[in-house]
């Protein structure tokens, strides 16, 4: 082989190679976000769907749904479910609150992050609205109650797992965020309720 023809063959095997490398970071940036979006698609590991419609379909079978919360570390809010548990039947449109407190001097903003358990039962909790769709900012000494709305799709009945459920735990985490541009002053965030004052710090 001459040079010349040996040259070519080096720049594009090292051609070959930087693509590779290439494509190989890509996929890497690209896994978090997708396994996200398989994750919401598919209900899978235990992450609900999200439906833009109520249930039209209401069964006589029940299920209980358990309610739970937690704080990341860092968030000084109080959090809590408004009642620990409820029996709905699957395709209900139900209803539930949550309640957070900021016990601090500051607003604070926060984001929930949520999931369901077991994780067969991912792809059949559907959520129509819920506080954990948008950032919420408390201000100082603020308490509010934060809706959800949900159903839990009939055709969990169809899925060997899901048929055999007797109750769901859907479970919120919330994260402090930065606070938005503006917002240090602005009350309380869309979808939340405020009872305003002072009040006490919540039992857990």
């Amino acid at each position: 082989m001459n040079a010349p023809n040996a040259s070519r063959k080096q720049t594009r095997t090292a051609a070959i190679l930087a693509g590779v490398v290439v494509m190989m970071l890509g996929a890497a940036y690209a896994a978090v976000p997708l396994y996200d979006l398989f994750c919401r698609v598919t209900g899978f590991g235990g992450t609900v769907l999200v439906a833009s419609e109520e249930s039209q379909e209401v069964l006589d079978r029940e299920i209980v749904i358990r309610f739970d919360a937690s704080l990341a570390a860092g968030m000084p809010w109080k959090f809590k479910p408004e009642v620990r548990q409820m029996t709905v039947k699957l395709g209900q449109n139900a209803l539930a609150f949550y309640e957070a407190y900021n016990p601090t001097d500051q607003a604070i903003a926060g984001t929930a992050s949520y999931n369901v358990a077991p994780n067969a039962a991912g792809g059949y909790f559907v959520k129509v609205h819920c506080f954990c769709f948008e950032q919420q900012v408390l201000q100082p000494g603020e308490r509010v109650m934060m809706p959800v709305s949900f159903y839990v799709d009939p055709e969990i009945l169809d899925d060997d797992e899901g048929r055999l459920l007797k109750e769901i735990t859907l479970s919120y985490t919330f994260h402090t965020t930065e606070m938005p541009e503006g917002q240090a002053s602005a009350g309380t965030a869309a979808g939340t309720t405020s009872t305003g004052g002072q009040p006490p710090v919540l039992a857990n």
